[in-house]
């Protein structure tokens, strides 16, 4: 059974899906709740299918789709390609201020939690006169837990 979560951020999707007039249906209240259980694994719309069949199992892969569709547009979330060939879905809230490590080895995603590019906005707008509403950085490379597991594999060497 999934815990779905009612925090303070579930109640603000709930609210927003009400003042645009849409039902908050089982279906949309689990895949929410998922959504925001997973947030830390960026989860694609298959795989989010596969969490939410475990509370709902006849719930089918269109309606995640319309779901996660119907979130795009209200600006709740945003699908974001970390160049597995999937879209994965994360949270608006979350947009700035972090960015994502991305292990090309077992494709794990992690979020740095800073924003590390704040200086640099500004001098860019400061220069150009550009307002900077978001940026968007990915940082590609192996996580640790792939190094260490090559590092055990790796056959010692003797010395002569």
């Amino acid at each position: 059974m999934i815990d779905v979560p009612e925090s303070t951020e579930a109640k603000e999707v709930y609210n927003r899906l009400r003042q645009e007039d849409f039902k908050l249906t089982r279906q949309r209240r689990i895949i929410v709740g998922c959504l925001l259980k997973h947030r830390e694994e960026h989860p694609s719309a298959e795989e989010l299918h596969q969490i939410v069949r475990e509370e709902l199992p006849d719930v089918g892969l269109a309606t995640v789709y319309r779901t996660l569709d119907l979130l795009e547009r209200l600006d709740i979330i945003r699908g974001v390609n970390f160049g597995d060939g999937r879209t994965r879905y994360e949270l608006t809230s979350e947009l700035h201020q972090h960015h994502h490590l991305i292990c090309g080895t077992c494709g794990v995603i992690e979020e740095v939690d800073e924003d590390l590019l704040g200086d640099v906005e500004d001098r860019i707008a400061q220069r150009t006169g550009f307002t900077i509403v978001d940026h968007d950085l990915k940082l590609y490379g192996v996580c640790l837990d792939c190094r260490r597991r090559v590092e055990d594999e790796a056959p010692e060497v003797e010395s002569t």
